[in-house]
């Protein structure tokens, strides 16, 4: 870290609540992320691109014309606003945009660019799922695209494994942080240094474990989101012989003991966990807490479950400002990911 910092020059990563420009999605094109059910998942999911298209633009990546035609006419089937959606020829090994796309962070001052791009290393969480060359490049790709400076820490580092109250404070887990196939040459204080210097916070709470089926190693955003710059939502399982209930447990009593920087309590409103969801034997990573707050909606992804309008129910009370939309995630998970792993928010510049 010879070189200013993106925090040394004024820059922050701020709350996904912040006006956004637009939003960053890599279209799904890999069988083995969802298989025998790619073809399922294009409604669902441009039924996501309609609903955030409704209050911002949505940037694609895709490979070539022969994919944004299809991407196109799969968007037109929903009636999805096409003149709010822009594809950019930017070729991906997977559709994973939360982890691989741009970190955008925005200058707290008047010098400098407005914006500027984080680009972490990728290594599809811990080399599970090579190729991943392509989807590596990405942020520097959409920096030059936009004309927007690039950074480059030289260190693993997964978007849905942090999540931002915009006031200074990260939320992450150890599970994934400190699993040793990310950074195993870099301790917990040397990775907190990262964070502070390259999202521009200046503080780091830490859980622990992530739920069952989660192939990231615990990423925060299927556990506990930031709502405010005080407020969480987490999930919890009230089911004593389910799986996923020590570990939540655990997680509620960690955040009922944290302080943010100052000294206040997190407001914790606790979020119901849908049915265990069951796909060819395998248990998946279905979680109310994998929504994306957009402009005009926060979508939420709903599992056919008796418990989906309990969190809808809850989440709107935590965005009165905002539509609350749940969109049917039953075949988006089977790919262990929903609406937030998907997308990438831009936001406006300050």
């Amino acid at each position: 870290m010879t070189n200013p910092t993106p925090k040394a020059l004024g820059y922050h990563f701020p709350a996904e609540w912040y006006p956004h420009r637009a939003t960053w999605l890599s279209w799904p094109h890999k069988e083995a992320s969802w298989p025998g059910k790619l073809q399922d998942v294009y409604a669902p999911y441009c039924q996501f691109i309609k609903a955030v298209s409704a209050g911002e633009q949505v940037c694609i990546n895709v490979r070539d014309e022969a994919m944004e035609r299809l991407a196109s006419e799969q968007l037109d089937q929903v009636g999805a606003d096409l003149t709010s959606i822009r594809f950019y020829h930017h070729p991906t090994d997977d559709a994973w945009c939360r982890d691989h796309g741009p970190a955008f962070l925005v200058n707290n001052g008047t010098s400098g660019a407005p914006r500027v791009i984080v680009d972490w290393g990728y290594n599809a969480w811990g080399g599970k799922y090579p190729p991943f060359a392509q989807d590596d490049r990405i942020p520097t790709l959409v920096g030059e695209a936009l004309d927007i400076p690039v950074y480059h820490p030289g260190i693993v580092m997964e978007g849905g494994s942090v999540d931002f109250n915009g006031a200074g404070t990260v939320l992450t887990t150890t599970a994934c942080l400190l699993n040793e196939n990310r950074n195993p040459q870099l301790n917990q204080q040397q990775i907190e240094n990262y964070l502070s210097q390259y999202y521009g916070v200046d503080q780091v709470l830490w859980l622990g474990d992530g739920i069952v089926g989660d192939d990231t190693d615990g990423h925060i955003d299927d556990i506990t989101r930031f709502v405010n710059e005080d407020t969480v939502v987490t999930v919890v399982e009230t089911d004593k012989a389910d799986e996923n209930y020590t570990v939540l447990q655990d997680n509620l009593e960690a955040l009922k003991k944290m302080r943010l920087t100052n000294g206040k309590s997190l407001n914790i409103v606790e979020l119901p966990m849908p049915s265990p969801v069951i796909y060819e034997g395998q248990r998946l990573p279905a979680s109310y807490a994998n929504f994306y707050i957009a402009n005009a909606a926060v979508v939420v992804p709903t599992y056919r479950d008796r418990r989906d309008q309990q969190a809808l129910d809850i989440l709107a009370a935590c965005f009165p400002d905002r539509a609350v939309v749940g969109i049917d995630s039953t075949d988006i998970i089977w790919g262990l990911g929903s609406w937030h792993c998907l997308s990438q928010q831009e936001p406006a510049a300050i």
